[in-house]
């Protein structure tokens, strides 16, 4: 079996970047970008996953080209208005998936919310986001998985490595083979990125 490369995520690392539309700012936590660019470089972006505060209504950034995964995980409440009708993401810890040319206005219906964000260049890479509860197990395909203490320490068995997650902190994990994750203490989101 191909080794796993694990590379701890410190949050002392992570790069505060405005969203595409000024409106905000994202804690970028891991990405990847087009050799020679910024890593803020919008136009320049494979993959990034991060996290950010929604704190009023607002528009989201048009990101043609892209898809979206996205995760509430503080408050509750969370509505995406979209032409073709709500994308509710109420409840934390329920990832939904949509495209990034969708025009998207937040509602909060219960205050703000902090979500976590994947976002892939579609013509590059394929995406999902998972959460990972204690006690489940997990198989996924070669690429990178990021492991995010999202809301609290957690504890994930990475093949045959037990990986302790600090609050706030990550993982990033590169396989080119199939990895199986159990979940130990708390909840565990798992962002994974791989090649088209």
């Amino acid at each position: 079996m191909t080794a796993l490369r694990l590379s701890a995520l410190d949050p002392s690392g992570y790069r505060r970047t405005p969203w595409k539309n000024g409106g905000g700012v994202a804690l970028d936590i891991a990405g990847a970008s087009r050799p020679g660019a910024a890593p803020s470089e919008w136009n320049a972006t494979i993959w990034r996953f991060g996290r950010t505060s929604i704190d009023t209504a607002a528009p989201f950034s048009d990101l043609s080209g892209f898809d979206r995964m996205l995760v509430v995980v503080a408050g509750r409440g969370l509505v995406l208005e979209t032409p073709a009708g709500e994308i509710d993401v109420r409840e934390p810890f329920r990832p939904v998936r949509f495209g990034g040319e969708t025009a998207i206005v937040s509602r909060l219906e219960a205050g703000p919310v902090d979500v976590v964000n994947l976002i892939g260049d579609r013509s590059r890479v394929v995406i999902d986001l998972q959460v990972l509860e204690a006690g489940r197990r997990l198989a996924l395909d070669p690429g990178t998985h990021l492991l995010y203490a999202a809301a609290g320490p957690c504890e994930v068995d990475c093949g045959d490595r037990r990986c302790p997650i600090a609050a706030g902190h990550a993982l990033q994990l590169d396989s080119e083979s199939r990895v199986s994750f159990h979940g130990g203490l708390g909840r565990t989101l798992i962002g994974s990125v791989s090649a088209r």
